[in-house]
């Protein structure tokens, strides 16, 4: 068979991924939403969600209309090539319908999972689960599809050849990036302002419970659980799966084309064999996810991990005889499969370790709150700054491993250095791939979790029995845990996929200049003043990003305090329960707020790449990427892991422990709760976004920069 019909292997996993998400999709739709009342509210939901991202899809509308036609504008000017504005489009509209789909399912289950609750445990995770591998294997599929079918269309309509593919290939997640960049840090500033204003104003100050129905915001705090942790999360995942694959295409043509064709097109085809065969296993892997009506949370975290587990072993078992075929019995480039397969569970393990309320750090970070939301607080910074240093090794023994195996290593037949190298490149980008290639099941474990959340409030708000709400509390509580291994294996992966596309720049970059006509070598060792001021910028960048998100979620979040305020104050009989709150005034304060927000951070990451570039040159970009990935890697880790902390120490307090719920320590963890909300949900989980924009948007703008730069 020739290795380039072999995309249509992509496609069909791609029609066979989008073919279980429809069948899931009809599953959940077959449960009950129960009760009038449930339906009334999930209803409000889904319509204040519907009414968010209609207003987000406009607001982007308008930024990807002014960057097509600046691309357009530079491909007519050969500044890049004529592919990039259509790339750029289709990938936008990808990670939207991503995220479109998976906010659709979610405020579907949402009501289904609450009245499946009521009937058992069970029930209500299988529907939860459900609907987070609609989500899960939509993104798969589009990925397949988008990925597959670039490749069959340049390749058979425009005739290009294998380097001209591999070169565009890599620049197609710009347009994947933007989106979920806006998706992630609007979606997260809705979500955690609706969430910090409900809580201060309705537990802290009126002592009411979590989702009460007196509270005005509770409705915008479960609207924004959909709009940020499932549709932003949806455009996420679809940028970070489709750019490892595109970053190790590339690699692929650079480290084997030029000694083998064949063994080059097998190299750049073995990224997609992958993901098909990490989607069997995913599939096989969410047959396994069932539990007891009995179970504890540590049981109900044991089905998930043999879920997630068995997908990746079957994902190794499975990669084994197609690496050996297709890359000419080349070992060490299986091993790299593996390294990146081992690093995503192992990152996955220490997320777990540090954020659920099963380990001790969790439970410790419970105890501070004995003496106040201070040593909470310091606790939980304290946290999250250790949760870094396991998985910061982790990715750093990955690089130097993958790198060693695939360069030669393990192979009998050595080339020589440059041969070695370009290898040992392609293992660091085909392990990124290794690590996502289960993301069918991996992702539907985090999805799942905000439907349990929303369960949770629905049935809080419809006075459903006090057994379904710990049921959904269980369920919710687990999700937290899966949630923030979902983001560590987000920001993994983004760390290897950032290095391959940073290899990827440093080759075209060369070749710009040379036709640039500047004919300078590129000097990128760390005592060169345009490479070393990059990386401050770079480290900088990621600075002024996260106070940027930071204050704008601390911003929306006082108008919401001040309006739920003014509602217990002007309202009759509201906290007494006989007034009716004004919800839509809430939602509609957190939309414009999102929408006003998301706008700044999101363009920073398309500006200060070919700002700096044009300023300080090519050379200065490498910095900024160095800086960028490796600072972003370790403050995303830190905030997502901190924040997922205080979360977990608040729920292990609602369960029982010190006092549990409306006692002095309930309240201090609420406060830590708030504190660790924008850094879980909005900053954090954003930065292994902006880590992948801003080294795609180098990619494509580097004929730019290298032609007009001043130095």
């Amino acid at each position: 068979m020739n290795i380039e019909n072999a995309y249509i292997l992509g496609l069909a996993g791609a029609l066979l991924a989008l073919g279980y998400a429809m069948f899931q999709r009809s599953k959940v739709m077959k449960y009950s939403e129960g009760t009038p009342e449930i339906a009334k509210i999930a209803e409000a939901i889904r319509t204040g969600a519907n009414a968010y991202l209609k207003r987000q899809f406009s607001t982007v509308a308008k930024f990807y209309l002014l960057m097509t036609f600046l691309l357009a504008v530079l491909a007519y000017f050969g500044l890049v090539t004529i592919y990039i504005p259509f790339a750029f489009v289709i990938g936008g509209m990808f990670s939207q319908a991503a995220s479109f789909i998976g906010m659709k399912i979610a405020t579907q289950a949402n009501s289904r999972t609450a009245f499946a609750a009521s009937e058992s445990l069970n029930k209500g995770l299988n529907v939860a689960f459900s609907s987070g591998t609609v989500m899960s294997f939509t993104i798969v599929g589009l990925g397949l599809l988008d990925i597959s079918g670039w490749f069959l269309i340049l390749r058979y309509v425009f005739n290009e050849s294998a380097g001209v593919i591999a070169e565009n290939m890599v620049m197609f997640g710009v347009g994947a990036s933007a989106f979920a960049l806006f998706a992630r840090v609007g979606g997260g500033i809705f979500t955690k302002a609706a969430d910090v204003g409900a809580d201060l104003v309705g537990k802290v100050e009126a002592g009411i419970p979590e989702d009460d129905p007196r509270n005005p915001a509770v409705i915008a705090d479960n609207v924004g659980d959909n709009v940020g942790d499932v549709a932003g999360m949806g455009a996420d995942l679809y940028e970070s799966y489709v750019g490892s694959i595109h970053a190790a295409i590339a690699l692929g043509y650079s480290g084997f084309y030029s000694i083998n064709e064949k063994l080059g097109l097998a190299a750049m085809f073995l990224p997609v064999g992958i993901a098909v065969l990490g989607l069997f296993s995913s599939f096989i892997g969410s047959l396994l996810i069932r539990t007891s009506e009995t179970a504890t949370q540590k049981q109900l975290l044991g089905t998930l991990r043999t879920g997630t587990y068995s997908a990746a072993v079957l994902s190794a078992i499975a990669c084994a005889p197609l690496t050996y075929l297709l890359m000419d019995g080349n070992w060490g480039i299986y091993v790299s499969i593996l390294i990146g397969l081992g690093a995503g569970c192992l990152i996955g393990y220490f997320t777990e370790y540090f954020t659920s309320d099963s380990y001790r750090p969790t439970r410790e970070l419970a105890a501070a709150s004995e003496t106040g939301p201070a040593t909470l607080i310091i606790g939980g910074i304290s946290l999250g700054m250790k949760s870094a240093v396991a998985p910061i090794i982790v990715v750093s023994v990955s690089i130097i491993a993958s790198f060693l195996a695939s360069g030669g290593v393990l192979h009998t037949n050595a080339p020589n250095y440059v041969e070695l190298f370009t290898r040992g490149l392609y293992g660091i980008g085909i392990s990124a791939v290794g690590m996502l290639s289960t993301l069918g099941i991996t992702l539907a474990c985090d999805a799942y979790g905000p439907v349990a959340d929303n369960a949770g409030g629905i049935a809080e708000m419809a006075n459903l029995d006090h057994e379904v709400r710990e049921r959904t509390d269980a369920l919710d509580s687990l999700g937290n845990t899966t949630a923030a291994t979902g983001k560590g294996f987000a920001i993994g992966s983004a760390a290897l996929t950032a290095l391959a596309l940073l290899v990827s720049y440093v080759s075209i970059a060369q070749e710009a200049v040379f036709t640039a006509g500047k004919g300078f070598v590129l000097d990128l060792s760390i005592t060169n003043p345009s490479v070393l001021a990059g990386a401050f910028v770079g480290i900088m960048l990621v600075f002024i990003f996260l106070a940027i998100t930071m204050s704008a979620v601390q911003r929306s979040a006082q108008s919401i305090v001040v309006e739920v305020r003014r509602q217990f104050k002007e309202i009759p009989g509201l906290l007494e329960g006989t007034g009716e709150p004004d919800y839509i005034s809430c939602v509609d304060l957190c939309t414009r707020s999102a929408l006003r927000e998301m706008v700044v951070p999101a363009l920073l990451g398309v500006v200060a790449p070919v700002v700096t570039g044009l300023i300080l040159g090519v050379e200065s970009v490498v910095g900024l990427l160095a800086g960028t990935t490796i600072c972003g890697f370790a403050m995303a880790v830190f905030t997502s892991n901190a924040g997922g902390a205080w979360d977990n120490a608040k729920k292990h307090i609602e369960a029982g422990a010190y006092g549990g719920k409306g006692s002095d320590n309930h309240k201090a963890a609420v406060i830590g709760d708030t504190v660790g909300d924008p850094f879980k949900d909005t900053s954090g989980p954003s930065l292994n976004v902006l880590i992948k924009l801003v080294s795609t948007v180098s990619i494509v703008f580097v004929t730019l920069v290298a032609t007009y730069s001043i130095f």
